[in-house]
Protein backbone atom coordinates (compact mmCIF):
# COMPACT_ATOMS: atom_id res chain seq x y z
CA UNK A 1 0.00 0.00 0.00
CA UNK A 2 3.15 2.54 -0.03
CA UNK A 3 1.71 4.14 -2.98
CA UNK A 4 -1.48 5.27 -1.95
CA UNK A 5 -1.71 8.85 -2.59
CA UNK A 6 -2.22 11.65 0.04
CA UNK A 7 -5.12 14.02 -0.28
CA UNK A 8 -5.21 16.73 2.08
CA UNK A 9 -8.94 18.14 2.50
CA UNK A 10 -9.23 21.95 2.98
CA UNK A 11 -12.43 22.95 3.31
CA UNK A 12 -13.70 26.22 1.71
CA UNK A 13 -17.72 26.27 2.89
CA UNK A 14 -20.07 27.93 0.73
CA UNK A 15 -16.86 29.81 0.03
CA UNK A 16 -17.60 31.97 -2.90
CA UNK A 17 -20.84 30.20 -3.93
CA UNK A 18 -22.99 33.29 -5.83
CA UNK A 19 -26.05 31.26 -5.80
CA UNK A 20 -27.88 28.86 -3.02
CA UNK A 21 -27.99 25.66 -4.93
CA UNK A 22 -31.84 23.91 -3.50
CA UNK A 23 -30.08 20.78 -2.74
CA UNK A 24 -26.66 22.40 -0.81
CA UNK A 25 -25.82 22.63 2.82
CA UNK A 26 -22.42 23.08 2.71
CA UNK A 27 -22.02 23.38 6.22
CA UNK A 28 -23.95 20.04 7.23
CA UNK A 29 -21.24 18.22 5.03
CA UNK A 30 -18.26 19.63 5.73
CA UNK A 31 -19.15 20.38 9.40
CA UNK A 32 -17.74 23.88 9.28
CA UNK A 33 -19.22 26.97 8.19
CA UNK A 34 -16.40 29.77 8.46
CA UNK A 35 -13.67 30.54 5.95
CA UNK A 36 -10.81 28.56 7.24
CA UNK A 37 -7.64 31.37 8.09
CA UNK A 38 -3.65 31.13 6.42
CA UNK A 39 -2.43 29.69 9.48
CA UNK A 40 -5.17 27.25 9.44
CA UNK A 41 -4.58 25.95 5.59
CA UNK A 42 -1.17 25.49 6.30
CA UNK A 43 -1.21 24.15 10.06
CA UNK A 44 -3.96 21.86 8.25
CA UNK A 45 -1.44 20.19 5.45
CA UNK A 46 1.59 20.21 8.52
CA UNK A 47 -0.42 18.07 10.72
CA UNK A 48 -1.42 15.99 7.47
CA UNK A 49 2.40 15.72 6.27
CA UNK A 50 3.22 14.65 9.83
CA UNK A 51 1.91 11.24 10.26
CA UNK A 52 1.91 10.65 6.88
CA UNK A 53 4.63 7.43 6.11
CA UNK A 54 3.52 6.93 2.46
CA UNK A 55 5.74 6.77 -1.14
CA UNK A 56 2.45 8.25 -3.24
CA UNK A 57 1.81 11.52 -4.60
CA UNK A 58 1.12 14.03 -1.96
CA UNK A 59 -2.03 16.91 -3.13
CA UNK A 60 -4.06 19.52 -1.12
CA UNK A 61 -7.22 20.23 -2.08
CA UNK A 62 -9.76 22.98 -1.65
CA UNK A 63 -13.37 21.70 -1.12
CA UNK A 64 -16.54 22.85 -0.39
CA UNK A 65 -17.07 26.02 -2.25
CA UNK A 66 -16.68 27.81 -5.38
CA UNK A 67 -12.70 28.13 -5.46
CA UNK A 68 -12.84 30.17 -8.48
CA UNK A 69 -15.74 32.72 -7.34
CA UNK A 70 -13.70 33.73 -4.00
CA UNK A 71 -12.37 37.31 -4.35
CA UNK A 72 -8.43 36.98 -5.88
CA UNK A 73 -7.15 38.27 -3.60
CA UNK A 74 -8.82 35.41 -0.97
CA UNK A 75 -7.66 33.06 -3.51
CA UNK A 76 -4.40 33.80 -3.85
CA UNK A 77 -3.47 34.14 -0.26
CA UNK A 78 -4.86 30.29 -0.33
CA UNK A 79 -2.94 29.71 -3.41
CA UNK A 80 -0.01 30.68 -1.82
CA UNK A 81 0.03 29.36 1.67
CA UNK A 82 -0.40 26.15 0.00
CA UNK A 83 1.50 26.07 -3.17
CA UNK A 84 4.60 27.10 -0.75
CA UNK A 85 4.04 23.42 0.34
CA UNK A 86 4.65 22.55 -4.02
CA UNK A 87 7.30 24.36 -3.88
CA UNK A 88 9.46 23.23 -1.06
CA UNK A 89 8.80 19.78 -2.63
CA UNK A 90 6.87 18.92 0.25
CA UNK A 91 3.40 18.52 -1.97
CA UNK A 92 3.19 17.30 -5.82
CA UNK A 93 0.35 19.68 -6.56
CA UNK A 94 -3.25 21.23 -5.57
CA UNK A 95 -6.33 20.67 -6.62
CA UNK A 96 -9.59 22.81 -6.34
CA UNK A 97 -13.35 22.16 -7.20
CA UNK A 98 -15.82 25.34 -8.71
CA UNK A 99 -18.29 26.11 -11.21
CA UNK A 100 -18.64 25.96 -14.43
CA UNK A 101 -19.54 29.27 -14.70
CA UNK A 102 -16.52 30.66 -12.58
CA UNK A 103 -13.45 29.01 -15.61
CA UNK A 104 -12.12 31.46 -17.67
CA UNK A 105 -8.43 31.84 -18.85
CA UNK A 106 -7.66 34.41 -16.36
CA UNK A 107 -8.26 32.19 -13.48
CA UNK A 108 -6.80 29.58 -15.41
CA UNK A 109 -3.33 30.96 -15.51
CA UNK A 110 -3.69 32.27 -12.37
CA UNK A 111 -4.11 28.90 -10.62
CA UNK A 112 -1.51 27.14 -12.59
CA UNK A 113 1.00 29.59 -11.61
CA UNK A 114 0.18 28.12 -8.17
CA UNK A 115 0.44 24.36 -8.93
CA UNK A 116 -3.11 23.46 -9.38
CA UNK A 117 -3.07 20.44 -11.25
CA UNK A 118 -6.56 19.13 -11.02
CA UNK A 119 -9.73 21.45 -11.12
CA UNK A 120 -13.46 19.46 -10.13
CA UNK A 121 -16.69 21.22 -11.30
CA UNK A 122 -19.73 20.60 -9.75
CA UNK A 123 -21.79 20.14 -12.94
CA UNK A 124 -24.84 18.41 -10.80
CA UNK A 125 -26.61 17.68 -14.40
CA UNK A 126 -26.14 18.30 -18.29
CA UNK A 127 -29.89 18.89 -18.81
CA UNK A 128 -30.78 23.14 -18.65
CA UNK A 129 -34.49 22.32 -17.33
CA UNK A 130 -32.73 20.66 -14.04
CA UNK A 131 -30.18 22.93 -13.58
CA UNK A 132 -32.88 25.70 -14.03
CA UNK A 133 -35.04 24.03 -11.09
CA UNK A 134 -32.32 23.29 -8.96
CA UNK A 135 -30.81 27.15 -8.79
CA UNK A 136 -27.37 26.33 -10.22
CA UNK A 137 -27.73 29.84 -12.40
CA UNK A 138 -25.41 28.16 -15.30
CA UNK A 139 -26.12 25.96 -18.20
CA UNK A 140 -24.93 22.64 -19.56
CA UNK A 141 -23.41 24.56 -22.46
CA UNK A 142 -21.08 26.69 -20.08
CA UNK A 143 -20.02 23.18 -18.02
CA UNK A 144 -19.39 22.04 -22.29
CA UNK A 145 -17.07 25.48 -22.66
CA UNK A 146 -15.44 24.97 -19.01
CA UNK A 147 -14.19 21.56 -19.40
CA UNK A 148 -12.92 22.40 -23.01
CA UNK A 149 -10.62 25.31 -21.60
CA UNK A 150 -9.21 23.23 -18.57
CA UNK A 151 -8.40 20.54 -21.00
CA UNK A 152 -6.73 23.03 -23.47
CA UNK A 153 -4.77 24.55 -20.59
CA UNK A 154 -3.92 20.83 -19.63
CA UNK A 155 -5.76 20.63 -16.27
CA UNK A 156 -6.68 17.67 -14.95
CA UNK A 157 -10.56 17.50 -14.81
CA UNK A 158 -13.17 15.81 -12.61
CA UNK A 159 -17.04 16.04 -12.71
CA UNK A 160 -19.62 15.28 -10.44
CA UNK A 161 -23.16 15.39 -10.85
CA UNK A 162 -26.44 14.81 -8.85
CA UNK A 163 -29.22 12.47 -9.65
CA UNK A 164 -32.90 13.06 -8.55
CA UNK A 165 -32.68 16.33 -8.79
CA UNK A 166 -35.58 18.68 -9.43
CA UNK A 167 -36.98 17.73 -13.24
CA UNK A 168 -34.87 14.76 -13.11
CA UNK A 169 -36.17 11.86 -14.56
CA UNK A 170 -34.66 8.61 -15.45
CA UNK A 171 -33.91 10.13 -18.72
CA UNK A 172 -32.49 13.00 -17.95
CA UNK A 173 -30.42 10.88 -15.78
CA UNK A 174 -28.70 9.29 -18.80
CA UNK A 175 -28.56 11.88 -20.98
CA UNK A 176 -26.45 13.65 -18.56
CA UNK A 177 -24.06 10.62 -18.04
CA UNK A 178 -23.61 10.25 -21.83
CA UNK A 179 -22.91 14.19 -22.47
CA UNK A 180 -20.67 13.74 -19.47
CA UNK A 181 -19.09 10.83 -21.21
CA UNK A 182 -18.60 13.05 -24.26
CA UNK A 183 -16.33 15.53 -22.05
CA UNK A 184 -13.88 12.74 -21.58
CA UNK A 185 -13.48 13.99 -18.13
CA UNK A 186 -10.39 12.10 -15.76
CA UNK A 187 -12.68 10.85 -13.64
CA UNK A 188 -16.12 11.82 -12.38
CA UNK A 189 -18.23 11.82 -8.62
CA UNK A 190 -21.53 10.73 -8.44
CA UNK A 191 -23.71 11.98 -5.39
CA UNK A 192 -27.48 10.96 -5.43
CA UNK A 193 -29.98 13.76 -4.81
CA UNK A 194 -30.68 14.03 -1.12
CA UNK A 195 -32.62 15.88 1.16
CA UNK A 196 -30.96 18.12 3.73
CA UNK A 197 -32.79 19.72 6.76
CA UNK A 198 -32.91 23.98 6.08
CA UNK A 199 -32.22 23.53 2.40
CA UNK A 200 -34.10 24.97 -0.46
CA UNK A 201 -34.98 21.49 -1.62
CA UNK A 202 -36.47 21.00 2.23
CA UNK A 203 -38.76 23.53 1.88
CA UNK A 204 -39.67 22.46 -1.83
CA UNK A 205 -40.11 18.84 -0.25
CA UNK A 206 -42.24 19.71 2.42
CA UNK A 207 -44.39 21.68 0.21
CA UNK A 208 -45.18 18.69 -1.82
CA UNK A 209 -43.24 20.28 -4.99
CA UNK A 210 -40.23 17.58 -4.58
CA UNK A 211 -40.37 14.20 -4.49
CA UNK A 212 -37.19 12.38 -3.53
CA UNK A 213 -36.10 8.98 -5.33
CA UNK A 214 -36.66 5.92 -3.80
CA UNK A 215 -33.61 3.82 -3.14
CA UNK A 216 -33.86 0.74 -5.59
CA UNK A 217 -34.90 3.42 -7.98
CA UNK A 218 -31.68 5.35 -7.71
CA UNK A 219 -29.70 2.44 -7.27
CA UNK A 220 -30.65 0.95 -10.48
CA UNK A 221 -30.30 4.25 -12.31
CA UNK A 222 -26.47 4.83 -10.83
CA UNK A 223 -26.12 1.00 -12.03
CA UNK A 224 -26.68 2.04 -15.39
CA UNK A 225 -24.38 5.17 -15.27
CA UNK A 226 -21.84 2.78 -13.97
CA UNK A 227 -22.24 0.61 -16.45
CA UNK A 228 -21.84 3.56 -19.33
CA UNK A 229 -18.80 5.47 -17.43
CA UNK A 230 -17.15 1.73 -16.79
CA UNK A 231 -17.35 1.03 -20.68
CA UNK A 232 -16.01 4.85 -21.29
CA UNK A 233 -13.11 4.10 -19.15
CA UNK A 234 -13.96 6.81 -16.80
CA UNK A 235 -13.32 6.24 -13.11
CA UNK A 236 -15.63 6.82 -10.70
CA UNK A 237 -13.65 7.90 -7.84
CA UNK A 238 -16.99 8.37 -5.34
CA UNK A 239 -20.41 7.39 -5.57
CA UNK A 240 -22.87 8.39 -3.17
CA UNK A 241 -22.26 10.74 -0.16
CA UNK A 242 -19.62 9.94 2.68
CA UNK A 243 -21.30 9.18 5.65
CA UNK A 244 -20.76 11.42 8.80
CA UNK A 245 -22.29 12.19 11.94
CA UNK A 246 -23.30 16.29 10.90
CA UNK A 247 -24.98 14.72 7.23
CA UNK A 248 -26.61 11.75 8.75
CA UNK A 249 -28.14 14.13 11.21
CA UNK A 250 -29.47 16.49 8.79
CA UNK A 251 -30.93 14.22 6.35
CA UNK A 252 -34.81 14.52 6.05
CA UNK A 253 -35.53 12.17 2.69
CA UNK A 254 -34.03 10.61 -0.05
CA UNK A 255 -32.30 7.39 -1.41
CA UNK A 256 -29.51 7.51 1.32
CA UNK A 257 -27.54 4.52 1.87
CA UNK A 258 -24.49 4.32 4.00
CA UNK A 259 -22.84 1.81 1.73
CA UNK A 260 -24.09 3.19 -1.37
CA UNK A 261 -21.65 1.87 -3.90
CA UNK A 262 -21.59 -1.65 -2.81
CA UNK A 263 -25.63 -1.42 -3.78
CA UNK A 264 -25.17 0.01 -7.05
CA UNK A 265 -21.65 -2.85 -7.79
CA UNK A 266 -24.40 -5.16 -6.28
CA UNK A 267 -26.74 -4.14 -9.01
CA UNK A 268 -24.78 -3.48 -12.40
Amino acid sequence: MGHRRLIIPIFIPFGGCPHQCVFCDQKGITGSSVLPGLDEVKATIETYLSTWKGKGEKEAAFYGGSFTALPIDVQRGYLEAAGAFVKSGRLDSLRLSTRPDYIDEKIITLVKEYFVATIELGVQSMVDEVLKASGRGHTARQTTEAVRLLKAFGMKTGLQFMPGLPGDTRETVIKTVNEVIRLAPDFVRVYPSIVLKDTPLHKMYLAGDYRPWELEEMVEVCAEAQRLLDNAGIPIIRMGLQTTNELTESIVAGPFHPSFRQLVEAAS
